[in-house]
This record gives structure tokens, sequence and C-alpha cells, in this order.
């Protein structure tokens, strides 16, 4: 996918990641960020059309390929091969319909659902149908090939349900297995099921490890592919922004898969650590990352901004353009309020540490803020962040006294974390023992 370099605005095509994103999603996981950016005054409309209709070329959806060449081309009517590519559409799904009829029937009975959900052994699902229904090995194929049909019309519900009743079904090492599961897992991001798409991205990200016949050049290109599907789900599910942090920063593979295969995923674990109330836990790990790697954009150089170059006035110029990039990024638009009242937090709180004595008036210019205004906020950071400091508010001062975390509350936060992640491990451990993995 290339899409036309027609721009209204070459400062902040400069920061479009979308180019870089689709090189590690699949065609249907294309569509929301190019329909994202026709809401930005980013690319000429017609451009993101014409980008839209050649990445329709390559799928099923051929109504929604003739309505796109309609608001491209008002005047024409649509080339006669798309009526007859709808014409074959429609045959293969007759043909599917048909061939898939028993087993879609079959799956639909309640004693058979219950069976399905109940045990996730393959071996044991096969031997209960072939005992009840009759069931013969050669009619699985057929459940995949309709479920990939139905994805590739945009049929998400149906395409979720018949690829999992295949992967539910077949060993581990079926050929069409793995096209299954990553299948399944775009099927529930684009119906935004975020629990469901959760569960798929740690049961994928499990199979992963566990694929001893890839190689290691392989493995390298599914995890750098699960990182790209995987921010749809992390910044939408709730516990998500952590579990970026979690997985891309602190595990070695994947902080290997981003530095070798796509540095600018940066951007996003900056911004979860920038946002997270653990920050802590991220930011030592973050700033080695960041001073190793060569990409940058203005978030990440806000961080280096205040971490490695104690630069204040560059953090604020930094911040000011990090509304802009985020604003126009489809993965962290919803962020953008927390990120800057947490960024302003962090300003505020390094600038605390390393001076004696800060004059609520320069706060409030550098936190472009009024002075009454900024002094609330500094009460509220202090308590936040555990700082040994006062307000002199007849002054107008802030007076800082030891600046070191106590270590009882060190203590306790390490004692936070632990419990978290204990408390996450058990539930991993839980839903593997349930699902029979």
């Amino acid at each position: 996918f290339q899409h036309y370099y027609i721009t209204n605005n070459l400062r902040m095509a400069k920061y479009d990641l979308t180019n870089a994103l689709s090189e590690f999603m699949d065609l249907h996981l294309v569509f929301p960020l190019l329909e994202f950016l026709s809401t930005r005054d980013i690319y000429k409309s017609d451009s993101l059309m014409k980008s839209k209709y050649q990445l329709l070329q390559n799928t099923n959806m051929v109504d929604f390929t003739i309505d796109v060449f309609s608001g491209l081309h008002p005047d024409e009517d649509p080339p006669e091969a798309l009526h007859q590519k709808r014409n074959e559409v429609v045959r293969q799904l007759t043909s599917l319909q048909e061939r898939s009829s028993q087993v879609i029937e079959m799956f639909s009975k309640k004693d058979v659902a219950e069976v399905v959900e109940k045990h996730r052994d393959s071996q044991q699902l096969w031997d209960f149908l072939s005992d009840n229904y009759k069931f013969e090995r050669e009619r699985l194929d057929d459940v995949f090939h309709y479920g990939k049909f139905m994805y590739d019309v945009g049929n998400y519900a149906i395409a979720s349900t018949n690829l999992d009743f295949y992967r539910n079904l077949a060993p581990a090492d079926s050929k069409y297995y793995s096209s299954a599961q990553w299948g399944k897992l775009a099927s529930e991001i684009l119906q935004q099921n975020w629990d469901e798409a959760m569960e798929e991205l740690e049961r994928l990200k499990d199979n992963i490890s566990a694929a001893l016949h890839l190689t290691y050049s392989e493995v390298l290109v599914q995890r750098a592919w699960l990182i790209h599907w995987g921010l749809f789900v992390y910044f939408n599910h709730p516990q998500g922004r952590d579990s970026i942090i979690d997985v891309f920063l602190h595990q070695k593979p994947y902080l290997n898969a981003v530095q070798t295969m796509c540095p600018h995923i940066l951007r996003y674990i900056t911004t979860a650590v920038v946002i997270s109330k653990r920050r802590r836990d991220g930011i030592k790990e973050l700033i080695k990352v960041l001073q190793q790697e060569s990409y940058k954009d203005p978030i990440t150089e806000f961080v280096e901004s205040l971490y490695v170059n104690f630069d204040f006035d560059e953090a604020q110029a930094k911040l000011k353009e990090c509304k802009t990039v985020i604003e126009n990024d489809f993965f962290i638009v919803g962020c953008l309020d927390e990120f800057t009242e947490n960024a302003r937090l962090i300003i505020s709180e390094i600038f605390c540490r390393i001076h004696q004595r800060i004059e609520i008036d320069m706060l409030a210019d550098n936190l472009n803020m009024e002075p009454a205004e900024a002094e609330k906020w500094v009460v509220n950071m202090i308590r936040l962040a555990h700082l040994d400091a006062k307000i002199d508010s007849k002054n107008g001062y802030v007076v800082m006294g030891g600046t070191s975390v106590p270590v009882y509350q060190k203590l306790i936060d390490k004692t936070k974390d632990l419990h978290l992640k204990a408390n996450s491990c058990c539930q991993k451990i839980d839903k593997k023992l349930t699902l029979g993995i």
C-alpha cells in the first residue's frame, strides 16, 4: 500500500505513520486508518479516495468498490469488470454456502455449541462430532474457506464464527490454522469486540512463541505484525495501555522486533509510558531505548528533552507539537487530554526536583496557566509525586525540601506493581487452564 502524496499540510504529512503502519497490516485493517485521515486536513480527499480504491481492488467488497469509484468519477459508469467480479463473488458465495451448509447447521445445534464451549481439545470435539453427526475431516477445510470468504466480503461476524469453528477443530499443524488465528483476531478488531480481541491477541502471542517450525526471521516478522494489530486492541481495551509497556517495552523479544523491524512504534510506547500511572516503572528503560534509536518525532523528543537534556523550553515547544501529532494519529487521538495533563505533571515534577525555590508565576508561564490555576496544579502535583515541598502563597513561591522519594514510599510503589503483575499472571494461568492450552 502506498497512498498518493498529494497533501494539504506537508508538516503534518511528515509525521503521518499510515504508510509505515500499513506494511504490517491486513488490507481490511488499513481502511479505518484511511477513514480517519479523511476527517483530517492532511491529504486531499481525492488522493485518499484513490488509495482506498486501489486497496479495494484486492478484496471481494465489490459494492464498496463501486461506491468509491462513483465518488471518484460521478459522471462515469463503473467499469464492466467490476460488475463481472460482483457476479463471480456471488457465484463463489453460493457455492461455499452450499458446501458449508451442513457444517453450519450442525454447529448451530445447542448440544454442539455446548460441547464446543466446554471442550477446547480438538480430538475430543472430533470424537463427539464423528460419533454423533458423522462429521468427516474433509469438510473442515470448507469451514475455513467459507469463513475466509466472508471476511473478504466484509462480513466479519460470520467470518469470526466460522474461523473459530475451524481453529477449535483443526490440529495446530493444520494447513490453515495460522491463517484462521490471524483472521479471527482481525474479525474481532473490525467488530470492535475488544475483550474478545484481547483474548485472541494473547492466544496468538503464545502460539508464536511456541511455533518451533518457524525460523527466527519468520518469528520476528510475525511479532512485528502482532505489534501493529495489537495497537487497535491496546488503545481501546481498558487495560490495554499498560499492556503496551509490559509487552512492547519489557518483553525482550517484542522490543527486539520494534527496534529491528518497526522503530516508529516507539511513538506509541512513549505515549503509553507518559499516560501510565506506572510511569516510573517504564521511563528508565524507555529513555535507554530512545537514545539507541534514530527514530524521532515530537512525542519521543518531548521525553528526551526532559529526561536527557533537562531543557524545559524545548520540552514546552515539543509539547505544543505533540498536540498536533496526537490529534492526527488514529491510535492515540483519544489520549490527547490525558497526555497533556500527564506531560504537564512530568514537567512540573522534574522542574521541582532540580530547584530549591520556584516562582509560581514562572511555573504558570511554563504550563500556560493563570497563577491561581498553577498554584492549585502544583498542590496536586506535590501530592501525586510525593514531593517534600510547601507553598508560600504570600510570596508566590514553591519551596522544596528533600527531593528524594522516601524509602517506605518506594517500597509501597514496588509492592503495588508486584501485586498487579501477580494478579495478571494468575488470571492468564487460569484462562489457559480453562481453555486447555
